[in-house]
């Protein structure tokens, strides 16, 4: 049997953006005449036991999957300290993913991150479930639930988001900006910020968040050593403050306490992030809020 052959102009598309070649498109510069912005993007992840999703250190068994559980534990209890003490060696500042369980579970750890005044990300209530597969309503429920959490503790609600699991529905973008939010970082298609379409003529923009120097798919999946993902930053990096001197770039580096936070791989991202701190004078290192910021009321990107 012939398999029958779908024609272009049929293919499913989201409708959220057009193609944009990166070399043909108006250049523009970040703050202070910089051109690389890059940004911490620190996972703060709670989960439930016994039930619902979570990374594995080794195939889980039976639940309660107590091996995996704890492994994901140590991020909150110990690895979140270690690369907060990282950060503050450096004098960088971090964009903060968080659930919202978090705040309920351990809120010193949400309360270091505000002494340090880094911004906070929306990151649903608990990496144990995915909102892509929820209907409308029930995913609107649980942005609204994970916003009011995080707006009651500090104050103001967030204005970036990433689905647990990168996990969104056909109108999750919809729903974030009714809701208030003004970036998501669920998309991984480009190196500069871009504008995505909303229902109603409204829009939102997607702001670069790595699947490459993220060190679940690269350490937890790929399985690449803590010396070969500290290496990975540091070519990236290197590669693309050359490419930016053409064009404003944004380089994200993702990090889960309860991976990099354990001793022998934070050794590795210090040296990463040694080097791209002796560049401090030629880059920005700064936040996704900030970026969008700049974005939102700056030189915009079609």
């Amino acid at each position: 049997m012939s398999q029958q052959v779908l024609p272009l102009s049929r293919l499913p598309s989201h409708g959220r953006y057009a193609y944009s070649a990166i070399t043909q498109r108006p250049t523009y510069d970040w703050p202070n005449g910089k051109r690389l912005a890059i940004y911490l993007g620190l996972n703060l992840e709670h989960f439930a036991f016994g039930e619902g999703l979570g990374a594995e250190l080794a195939p889980g068994g039976p639940q309660p999957d107590v091996l995996n559980f704890a492994w994901r534990d140590y991020g909150n209890r110990v690895g979140v300290w270690r690369l907060l003490e990282l950060f503050d060696e450096f004098c960088l500042p971090a964009s903060v993913i968080a659930n919202s369980s978090i705040y309920g579970y351990c809120p010193e750890v949400m309360a270091a991150v505000r002494s340090r005044g880094d911004e906070v990300v929306g990151h649903g209530r608990t990496n144990s479930e995915r909102q892509g597969s929820l209907d409308e309503g029930d995913e609107r429920r649980l942005i609204q639930e994970a916003t009011e959490v995080i707006a009651a503790a500090e104050g103001k609600a967030p204005r970036g988001w990433l689905g647990p699991w990168i996990s969104q529905s056909r109108v999750t973008p919809d729903l974030l900006a009714e809701t208030g939010y003004t970036y998501l970082l669920d998309w991984c298609m480009d190196d500069q910020p871009i504008w995505m379409a909303t229902r109603n003529g409204g829009r939102i923009l997607s702001l670069p968040y790595p699947q490459e120097l993220n060190d679940i798919p690269a350490i937890a999946a790929r399985k690449d050593s803590a010396a070969q993902f500290a290496d990975m930053i540091i070519g990236n990096f290197d590669e693309m403050l050359e490419q930016s001197k053409r064009q404003p770039l944004v380089m994200g580096i993702a990090l889960h306490p309860y991976i990099v936070g354990q001793p022998y791989r934070l050794r590795e991202l210090r040296r990463a992030l040694r080097h791209i701190a002796a560049h401090r004078d030629a880059i920005w290192f700064t936040t996704t809020g900030a970026i969008a910021e700049h974005i939102w009321h700056g030189p915009g990107h079609a």
